[in-house]
């Protein structure tokens, strides 16, 4: 460093990142905040320089960097920081210790230190912990550990493996393998390690009773609420405990009896515009994700679906890792999840986006239907997703409509009554769906605005698996609950 740099270094005043001491007399408190430094961004502290700026000096002898040295050992894992000595003259000089940020979990005499603004400060032990566990995390995690010896394939839902595999062939996200018994589908998933089930395995696609005491967090809970908040009591309130792929369609299920849609009829078209309260696309992929970046050691917790007449929240317990915030969520951003392996076998089955662009697809997805862009905050140890209704239900009007007069608004009715309902239009519709990959019944009912599943679906589909236009994704099971249907090739 030469003199100027070190002038205009200290003009900046002491920060976050800059820390003067007057002499190597205050090499113990200089220790701690090398250590802060470690913990966070990084910087300098330099030897020589008042509180107020002054750049003094000192003398400087083999024994001055020895003693810095000896205090800076102190620091556990061991760090060694650059140390530099820049002569101002008059036999003087001012040390400069170089420190890279590591975001790390250094302690100094055992105990942890960060950096406030110009203070140093002792490293909360609830910030500690959260680091050591993002820095074991690659190595070693809840959804990666053994599950007890007595927990075997049989308590596993088959017919959900077996979908899984179906649905990430027909999506191109996994080559059909050449075993495709469940343990072979299990072990090309990851979710086996040294011969032995993991956790996530339960997560994914745990069936039997008995694994309840072990994996009470399994579960979701829904709930309609009378009112604005939760004062006004439930509407409807469900629980369930299940896997991860059922505990998914248990959220969608509510949401499908409970979300309200509107619609217009075009004139020249046949299929009337519908658009729902809050779009299903948007809310499929946060109680999604939900489900895959969640906390699973509190045994107590469970993710969970609020609605209000204003508002609906999707809550994940857990907190954002890998110093994201909810600001970050809302821009582009590199997917670290928090399961990894949990997400990846979601990704694959066709459950959630490309990592890193669900919370934007959420966006997107909102503004198509006319929703307020939805918030994310850190709520009592819980992320909550929030969304907002559409204003096509208080303006009757497309979002991006500005002006102009509104086109007839109309009711929910029963779905045999629906433009859409009619064969030659209903298969056109259905078809589209489609094209975005596989969907079951339910799935397809919910893209066409439908409450429930209708006959008139029912025969359509019918009809296209007799025109070989569509086949099932599960063809020697034609019945399966999992049965979902894909476009042929």
């Amino acid at each position: 460093m030469l003199l100027e740099e070190l002038q205009k270094l200290v003009a900046a005043g002491e920060s976050e990142n800059l820390e003067f001491k007057r002499t190597t007399g205050q090499r113990t408190e200089a220790a701690k905040t090398v250590c802060a430094l470690l913990n966070g961004l990084g910087g300098f502290l330099l030897f020589g320089v008042s509180d107020k700026g002054e750049i003094a000096g000192q003398q400087v002898t083999a024994k001055t960097l020895e003693d810095i040295s000896l205090e800076l050992r102190r620091i556990e894992p061991p760090a060694f920081p650059e140390i530099e000595t820049l002569s101002i003259g008059n036999d003087k000089a001012v040390i400069v210790i170089r420190v890279s940020g590591k975001m790390g979990t250094y302690c100094y005499d055992g105990r942890p230190y960060i950096r406030h603004g110009p203070t140093t400060q002792i490293m909360p032990r609830s910030e500690y912990e959260k680091r050591v566990l993002v820095k074991f995390h690659a190595h070693r995690r809840w959804e990666n550990e053994l599950v007890p010896d007595w927990v075997t394939i049989q308590d596993l839902d088959e017919d959900e493996i077996q979908s899984t595999l179906q649905n990430a062939i027909s999506l191109g996200r996994m080559k059909k393998p050449i075993h495709t018994d469940s343990e072979s589908i299990l072990r090309g998933l990851g979710l086996f390690d040294d011969g032995h089930l993991i956790n996530a395995a339960v997560a994914l696609y745990g069936k039997s009773e008995r694994l309840f005491a072990s994996y009470p967090q399994l579960s979701i809970r829904l709930a309609r609420f009378r009112g604005t908040d939760r004062l006004g009591g439930f509407m409807d309130n469900r629980n369930y405990w299940g896997n991860g792929f059922d505990l998914s369609r248990r959220g969608e299920s509510f949401l499908l009896d409970h979300v309200p849609i509107s619609g217009r009829v075009v004139p020249g078209k046949m299929i009337r515009e519908d658009y729902p309260l809050y779009p299903p696309l948007a809310t499929r992929e946060a109680l999604a994700n939900s489900i895959c970046h969640r906390d699973y050691t509190t045994l107590g917790g469970a993710v969970a679906i609020a609605m209000y007449d204003d508002h609906l929240e999707i809550i994940n317990p857990g907190i954002l890792h890998f110093d994201m915030t909810p600001e970050k969520l809302s821009r582009p951003h590199e997917s670290k999840p928090w399961n990894p392996i949990i997400a990846s076998v979601f990704y694959r089955a066709g459950v959630i986006e490309k990592w890193g662009m669900g919370t934007l697809n959420i966006i997107d997805w909102c503004k198509e239907n006319g929703n307020p862009k939805p918030t994310w905050e850190i709520r009592a140890e819980s992320v909550v997703t929030t969304f907002l209704p559409s204003s096509f239900f208080s303006t009757g009007k497309k979002p991006e409509e500005q002006a102009g007069k509104a086109e007839k608004i109309r009711p929910e009715s029963r779905p045999e009554s629906r433009p859409e309902s009619r064969p030659e239009s209903l298969e056109d519709a259905v078809l589209d769906l489609l094209k975005n990959g596989p969907l079951s019944k339910s799935e397809l009912s919910q893209g066409l605005g439908h409450k429930h599943i209708s006959g008139a679906l029912k025969k359509v589909l019918v009809t296209l698996l007799k025109q070989d236009r569509i086949v099932y994704t599960i063809t020697e099971k034609p019945n399966s609950r999992l049965q979902k249907y894909k476009l042929t090739e």
